[in-house]
């Protein structure tokens, strides 16, 4: 690398570059590195296991057959790259605390507003279902309780873990996540005994030929398997958690690629073994898209308590994905403080270096959950709801982590050639994911249900773009915006003073 592209650097100006302030006195003036190594892989890991394989995988059973085990494979595939670009953007320059930050850097201010907020959006959208499905879950034990009682205790709740330190966090995410885990493994191993011991029921015997002797892998044919896929997607939502929690993370350069690179294998044991265990041991034609595939396991197997111990995971699923919602919800409005997109008052600390602040004014918007509740819509209705809305939102999000991406090669080569942790397949595999995700919207428009969702999504950008055009009249952010193209202007010099093509 010569001197003079070495001496190219990024703006380092993210959102959380050190300069959070402290409102206990004390605080110090930064997030805190405080999630070790086993908070950052089960958090990995709860992210990748979304409530959508507890709550929507018989609806996706019932519409794909077999094939759902190829739907979950590719997404996953597709999604580890966006997953490695992420890494190596975050791995770039420490000074960037989450995507939001590269992507105002890479991108301009508009990317980190767009993006910051509407991951924000996406979380409480997301929350506040989790809220409902709660609130509904604890009248299996508690049935005669007025639903806003669980509901708001849950609110109070996470508001409790998550105000302490984002170590408090991190430890109720590692035994969320730990939950999940036993539960699916738990499924795998009896669904292999009664594989193995030749089980009988009213579906017939338990085999793997179960997979493909009923019409093969793809019964319900093309546009069947197309159909999974805008189920499946929502179970993905959250994987990308690891980069949100990038700033309290203790040595990044380790634990960040250590995370990610375990991806591919979390997807092949926990959805695509569990699924195939599921449909071997009752052929897909016996699932209801309105029941859990895991209860009727456990029941099958003679688990008396196949309803409660499932009940009790999706509750605990639900109750992770609402804790993993408030946390990268009060993160970003944090970061977003800082970069002049929210209220300064969002970008102060507390003395455990908490955003307090930020953290009180995302959970305020769970309370439209309490309110749901008495609107008449049932738990599968409110899950139906926010799936697609919430899946179009993340994959808006995912599609600026690649978009950054694509500016990063451009604009800093040779921090790419100097990264440890590379995307594999390069700008190449940026244009393959960005294909995919074209082809999910494309599928999102063959039913009726999901196109409406398809249709309504974008009021969400309309409504931040107002917003946007008003504060980019501000002089600060107008300053911004200068330094953003000044930057960029002197690194399209450097590159061309080496001899590189600028993007």
């Amino acid at each position: 690398m010569s001197e003079s592209t070495a001496s190219i650097s990024p703006s380092a100006t993210p959102a959380v570059t050190g300069s959070g302030t402290d409102d206990g006195g004390g605080g110090g003036s930064g997030l805190a590195r405080s999630m070790s190594s086993r908070h950052i892989q089960l958090l990995a890991i709860g992210g990748a296991i979304g409530t959508g394989l507890f709550m929507g995988s018989g609806k996706t059973i019932s519409v794909a057959g077999p094939s759902v085990i190829f739907v979950y494979m590719v997404i996953g595939f597709m999604l580890f790259f966006v997953m490695r670009a992420l890494g190596e953007l975050l791995l770039s320059n420490l000074n960037y605390k989450s995507f939001t930050d590269f992507s105002a850097d890479l991108l301009g201010p508009w990317a980190g507003f767009f993006t910051g907020w509407t991951y924000w959006f996406c979380w409480v959208v997301t929350g506040i279902a989790d809220v409902v499905a709660i609130a509904h879950y604890v009248t299996f034990w508690w049935a005669d309780a007025p639903l806003w009682i669980p509901a708001l205790a849950c609110i109070l709740l996470l508001v409790a873990l998550n105000l302490p330190t984002v170590k408090a966090f991190g430890e109720t995410e590692f035994w969320f996540a730990l939950v999940k885990i036993i539960a699916i493994l738990t499924l795998i191993v009896v669904g292999l005994v009664m594989i193995f011991s030749g089980f009988s029921s009213d579906s017939g015997e338990a085999s793997f030929t179960n997979l493909w002797a009923h019409g093969g892998f793809f019964p319900t044919g093309p546009m069947g398997f197309v159909a999974g896929f805008q189920i499946a997607v929502f179970a993905f939502v959250g994987i990308e958690l690891v980069g949100t929690a990038a700033a309290e993370t203790k040595d990044p350069e380790k634990n960040l690629p250590k995370a990610i690179n375990s991806i591919p294998i979390r997807v092949m044991l926990f959805y695509v073994a569990a699924l195939a265990i599921l449909m071997a041991v009752t052929p897909w034609t016996g699932f209801s898209a309105d029941e859990s595939p895991f209860v009727g396991m456990f029941a099958l197997a003679g688990l008396g308590t196949a309803a409660a111990v499932v009940n009790f995971v999706v509750l605990t699923s639900a109750a992770s994905s609402a804790n993993s919602g408030i946390y990268s919800t009060s993160r970003m409005v944090y970061g977003l403080a800082h970069e002049g997109d929210a209220p300064k008052a969002f970008g102060r600390l507390s003395r455990r270096k908490v955003p307090r602040n930020a953290l009180f004014f995302s959970c305020t918007f769970l309370l439209a959950g309490v309110v749901l509740l008495y609107a008449g819509e049932s738990v599968s209705a409110a899950f139906t709801l926010v799936t697609t809305i919430s899946a179009l939102c993340f994959m808006f999000v995912w599609t600026l982590i690649l978009v950054s991406y694509l500016a990063y090669r451009r604009r800093r080569p040779h921090l790419h050639a100097a990264s440890t942790f590379k995307l594999p397949g390069g700008v190449v595999m940026i244009y393959v994911v960005l294909a995919f995700f074209a082809f999910l919207l494309w599928a999102l428009t063959t039913q009726p249900d999901t196109l409406q969702a398809l249709l309504v999504t974008p009021i969400w950008f309309l409504l931040l773009g107002v917003v946007y055009a008003v504060m980019r009249r501000r002089p600060e952010h107008r300053a911004r915006v200068a330094g953003f193209k000044a930057q960029r202007s002197a690194e399209r010099a450097a590159l061309a003073a080496v001899g590189q093509q600028p993007g």
